[in-house]
Formats: structure tokens, C-alpha cells, sequence
């Protein structure tokens, strides 16, 4: 590299942006979904949903339509059916590009939230990470999740989520978190970026300014977060601050109004204050900042889709990430531009900071060597074969998830399990849908890994709310059994709890029905009072008089909402790498290593504390 670039590495790419014009410019702030498992080929149906919602065939069109500068992965738009079909979209998608390249993208935070499934490496997520007190683990998580995705023409993870988590009832983050102490939060942030980096991954920290504190989820309505301004100094913005100052790419906004820090009641997303008053000027941030969706509900409650776009850019913004109407949105950046609303200036510094993105995870390479060869950034097939799910990844997966898995209840030492005593078990409860569509069902993965540890285990899903029917059936085949294990989900005592997690997971355009995005855990009694629901299936079930232990298989807060039991474990998520390290710990192949990084309130009283953050039981 030239002298004259080590004193400006912006050089090179100041040269290329003179070269676009500003239609190459407004497309590139754009991060676009698109239908299909190829650039140029894809199956009909999707063709259809692409020209319906996009205007366009396929991903080749959707670039060359709008000059794009990135596309994002989902599994419900077909772009993730296999390591091979995944490397070769990405392929056509960057042979599609005409001068720059798209920076291709996916939220594969693993737990909760995973688009790529199995056979790529599925690892613990955030809480479980933070539940393992390691930041080693979550740096080598995060190293392997960068290097599969690299393998696959994957340059960026909207990952990790620096939200801090003190909420229980949030719907949206909840296990993506951490957990609930904002300086450990900070830790486990700044080791994934590094993880990240070490990859040659782009990372996003996300949701600024922070989207811990609300029951209400963003993809469907505008939150509120009602933190004074020391409040959010203290619980929110540390792990803000550690993922700037470990060099985090990008930093997601969230769609959230928080009056303390601008009382205008627009969205962080849509305002000035927040994403340049705090993020650029008060943390001394000058990487890209980039929008949450713009199909989501929560910012579109206030101003139209023709304005979304315009006043994300003028609040700070660098890259809008999936409008619901991509003509409305591009055209309305450019009209914009042309009224002089926005300047060219102004699109040129977000431009700017997107090239250096691509060019830090070396989609660029072309242009910083200053040699003019057109870059094809490509997965090739060995790459692919010898890393994604590689044996290595795999048992480093099952080695953190070792540490993952907390143990709150162990009365009268009944864990750990031996067959010799304790042959026969019923695994009963919930089957929640698998994040990435190939783990689970959790019930038939618990019995299959205990059956493997020596047991005699047999699985019977009961769901999230058996009525009484369910739970007599449950009751029945416990008969003859020696202990019970039952799998919760996001228990409640009274009222029903939302879980919109994986809302992201289906078409961003619409709003989400109760029936297709949210598990709701009601613990409904009938007229005579008799418990129905999970609460009712554990009470049925201790009555009988067998060991019952639970594993709560998402939220850790399960254990307060139910009848005391023999024993209670946690394992932050229910993908098969997080269920087999149960199973290990129930059979005492391995001894319990996790600790809560949330507390455990009670819930008859939540100002008293169950369980407090640091609690885990081990032998």
C-alpha cells in the first residue's frame, strides 16, 4: 500500500465514491430482503412473492433495480436451505453486483434467534453465554459463528445484543440478553465483537439505546422506556460504550421513544438527538448506524413509509435496513436529495462509512489495492465442507453449552440421576418451534439424550398450556416411572405472557397474528378451580409422588411462577446443543457450571428476590 494511502485510508475509497452517482449512493444505504434460493433462478412461488412485494423477480433485479449495498438472510424468504445453497446465493448475488459489492447479512445470534440452522453449528445464545460467566466462551462462540458464516458469503451478523435484559416480561428480548447487570453485559458484548472480528465478521450491537426495560415489542407496537437520564446512563448505555470502544461495526437503533433522552416522542430510530446528540457526539461513535427493520410497527406508528426513510437519514442514520416498500422508500431518499432537504454531502458521509465497513471484512480488497480488478467475493465448496458444522465446531459447541446450563433446585442432592437408581423417565412439556427449523422437538431431544446416557426415557409433548385432558394423560404415564422431567416455556402463574422473539421470522410487512408469532403461556383454572396450564401439570405430576424435576427451557424464570419441585434447572434455550447439555447434567456426566446473570423474582412479590443474579447450584 502506498505512503500516500497509510496517511489516508479513506483515500481509495473517496476515489470510489466520486465514481457512483446518487442513485449508486442512495442504494447504497439500503439492506433489502429478497425471496429465493438463488440470484437468478429462484422457484416460481417465489418469483411471484418478489414482484407482489418487491417489484422485482429475484435478487439480481432487486440490485440492479435499486444499485443495493445489502441484502439479508431469512429462512422464511428461502435463502437458507443448506451450507452449499446458501454459498452459491451469495455467489450470485455478488456476480449480480455491478461496481461494489453487497454486503450480505443475517441475525444468526444463536439460542433464540438463528436463520442458519443445522448443518451449521448451532452454539448457546446470549443469556447462556451469560450464564456461563465466560468471556472466553463467548468470544470462541462468537469466532466459530463468523468463520461458518464467512464459509457462506456472509460479511456481517446483526449480532450480539447489547440490550440489558432487566425486564422479565419482555417479549422481544429477553433470553437474547446477556442477563440484567449492565457492566457484565458490557463484558460479553465486547467479547463477541472480538470473536467477530477475529472472523472477518462485521458485528451490530443492538437495539440503541437500549430495548431491555418494556413489556411491549417493537415489531408490533412503539414501546416506551421510562428511564430518567441517569437511568439509562447506568443500566443502558455501558454495554453501548464497550462495543464502541471494541470497535463494533455497526450499531443497530431500536424503534422505541425515550422521553428523557428526546420528549419529542419520535422513535430512537427517527431521532436526532439520540442517534447524533448521544451516539455520535456524546460516545464519540463514527461507525455506521444502522435502522431496525422499517417494517416493523414501532416506527411506522408516527409518520408515513414515504418519510421513514428521509428522517432516519436526517436523524443519523447510515443504513436502512428493509422498508416495507423499497420504491417509496429509495425514491423518497433521492426526492429528498434533489429538495434539498438532505444534501449530497450529507449522503456521501454514510456512503463513506458503509465502504469502510465492506472494506474492513475485505469486500474491497480491489480498491484499497488500488489495482481496478472487480471483486467477486465467493464461499468456495471446500471452504464450506471443511467449516460449516466442521467436527471441530461441533464439540467446541457442546463444550461451551457445558457451561451454560444452571442448576437453582436440588432438594435432598436427588441430581445428579443415575440409571441405576432412576431407570425409567417420562419426559413431558413444552415443544417450542425450533429458531433455525431443524433441532428439536425438545421433548423427543431430552428422552433421546438421556436413552443415550444409559436411561430408559420416554417422551410425551404436552405443550405450553395442557388443559385437563393433557395433564390426566401425563399422570397416567408417569405410572411405573422412576422420575419425571418436564420441559417449561415462558411460564406464568396468572396472566399470559408474550413471547414475540421470533416475530422477525416471518414476513416483515405484516403484523404479527397471536396465533403464528406468540407462544402464550396461560395458566388458566376451570370452574371448579382446578389448575390447568404448565403450573397444573407440575402440581398433577408432584402429586404423584415421583421425583419431578423442570428445565426451563427458555426464560430461567419459570422456577418462581411453579409448586416447589425436587429439582429445577435452566438452559436459556431449547436447540439441541443447550438440551444435551441438560441431559449431561442431569446424569451427572458433567457437573453444573452455570450461573443466573438475571434475577429470579418472586411471583407473588416481585420486589423480594428468589434467586439472585450469581445463583447456581453444582456437585
Amino acid at each position: 500500500m502506498s505512503a500516500s494511502v497509510e496517511r489516508d485510508p479513506d483515500r481509495p475509497l473517496r476515489a470510489l465514491l466520486r465514481t457512483l452517482s446518487l442513485e449508486d449512493k442512495v442504494g447504497q444505504l439500503f439492506v433489502m430482503h429478497v425471496y429465493g434460493h438463488t440470484a437468478t433462478d429462484p422457484d416460481q412461488a417465489d418469483v411471484d412473492t418478489n414482484l407482489r412485494e418487491l417489484g422485482v423477480r429475484d435478487a439480481a433485479e432487486l440490485i440492479d433495480r435499486y444499485r443495493l449495498g445489502g441484502i439479508i438472510y431469512f429462512g422464511w424468504a428461502h435463502n437458507t436451505r443448506s451450507p452449499h445453497q446458501v454459498a452459491e446465493l451469495s455467489e450470485g448475488i455478488q456476480k449480480a453486483a455491478p461496481a461494489v459489492p453487497v454486503l450480505i447479512s443475517v441475525d444468526q445470534e444463536h439460542g433464540a434467534v438463528a436463520r442458519i440452522g443445522a448443518p451449521a453449528t448451532l452454539l448457546p445464545g446470549a443469556m447462556a453465554l451469560g450464564a456461563s460467566g465466560s468471556h472466553e466462551h463467548a468470544r470462541e462462540a462468537a469466532r466459530i459463528a463468523g468463520a461458518e458464516l464467512r464459509a457462506l458469503g456472509i460479511r456481517q451478523d446483526h449480532a450480539p445484543d447489547a440490550d440489558v435484559n432487566v425486564d422479565p416480561a419482555n417479549p422481544v428480548i429477553g433470553v437474547r440478553s446477556f442477563g440484567a447487570d449492565p457492566d457484565a453485559v458490557a463484558g460479553f458484548v465486547a467479547a463477541q465483537i472480538e470473536g467477530y472480528r477475529s472472523a472477518g465478521i462485521a458485528t451490530a450491537a443492538k437495539h440503541f439505546p437500549g430495548h431491555g426495560d418494556t413489556t411491549d415489542d417493537s415489531h408490533t407496537e412503539l414501546p416506551h422506556i421510562h428511564h430518567t437520564r441517569e437511568e439509562w446512563d447506568r443500566h443502558d448505555a455501558p454495554p453501548f460504550r464497550a462495543a464502541i470502544a471494541a470497535g463494533v461495526d455497526s450499531v443497530m437503533t431500536a424503534h422505541i421513544v425515550v422521553p428523557a433522552l428526546d420528549p419529542s416522542g419520535d422513535p430512537a430510530t427517527l431521532s436526532r438527538p439520540i442517534l447524533t446528540g448521544i451516539l455520535r457526539e456524546e460516545l464519540g461513535y463514527d461507525g455506521v448506524i444502522a435502522t431496525d427493520s422499517l417494517a416493523m410497527r414501532g416506527v411506522r406508528t408516527k409518520y408515513g413509509d414515504d418519510r421513514v426513510a428521509v428522517l432516519a437519514l436526517k436523524a443519523g442514520a447510515d443504513q436502512l435496513l428493509n422498508p416495507p416498500r423499497p420504491d417509496i422508500a429509495w425514491n423518497a431518499v433521492l426526492d429528498a436529495v434533489r429538495s434539498g432537504e438532505l444534501t449530497e454531502e450529507r449522503i456521501d458521509e454514510s456512503v463513506l462509512r458503509v465502504l469502510r465497513m465492506k472494506a474492513r471484512v475485505g469486500l474491497l480488497d480491489h480498491v484499497l489495492n488500488q489495482d481496478g480488478t472487480p471483486s467477486t467475493p465467493s464461499a468456495s465448496a471446500p471452504s464450506v465442507d471443511a467449516t460449516v458444522g466442521s467436527p471441530a465446531h461441533l464439540v467446541a459447541a457442546d463444550h461451551i453449552a457445558d457451561a451454560t446450563t444452571t442448576l437453582l433446585v436440588n432438594t435432598d442432592a436427588l441430581l445428579p440421576l443415575s440409571p441405576a437408581t432412576h431407570p425409567r423417565i417420562l419426559v413431558v412439556g413444552a415443544d417450542p418451534r425450533s429458531p433455525s427449523g431443524t433441532t428439536g422437538p425438545p421433548t423427543t431431544v431430552l428422552a433421546g439424550a438421556l436413552n443415550s446416557l444409559g436411561f430408559q426415557a420416554v417422551a410425551l409433548p404436552t405443550g405450553t398450556a395442557p388443559d385437563e385432558a393433557t395433564i390426566e394423560k401425563a399422570v397416567a404415564e408417569a405410572h411405573g416411572r422412576d422420575a419425571v422431567l418436564v420441559a417449561t416455556y415462558n411460564v406464568t402463574t396468572h396472566a399470559t405472557t408474550k413471547d414475540n422473539t421470533q416475530a422477525a421470522n416471518t414476513t416483515l410487512e405484516q403484523t404479527p397474528s397471536p396465533h403464528a408469532r406468540t407462544h402464550q403461556a396461560t395458566e388458566p383454572s376451570d370452574s371448579n378451580g382446578t389448575e390447568h396450564g404448565q403450573v397444573g401439570l407440575v402440581s398433577a405430576l408432584r402429586a404423584t409422588g415421583l421425583p419431578v424435576i423442570t428445565l426451563a427451557v427458555r426464560n430461567p424464570y419459570d422456577v418462581a411462577h411453579l409448586p416447589p419441585v425436587d429439582a429445577a434447572l435452566a438452559s436459556y434455550c431449547w436447540t439441541d446443543v443447550a438440551l444435551r447439555a441438560a441431559a449431561r447434567v442431569i446424569a451427572g456426566r458433567t457437573a453444573p457450571q452455570g450461573r443466573l446473570p438475571v434475577p429470579v423474582r418472586r411471583a407473588d412479590d416481585p420486589a423480594q428476590v428468589l434467586y439472585p443474579i450469581g445463583h447456581g447450584l453444582t456437585y
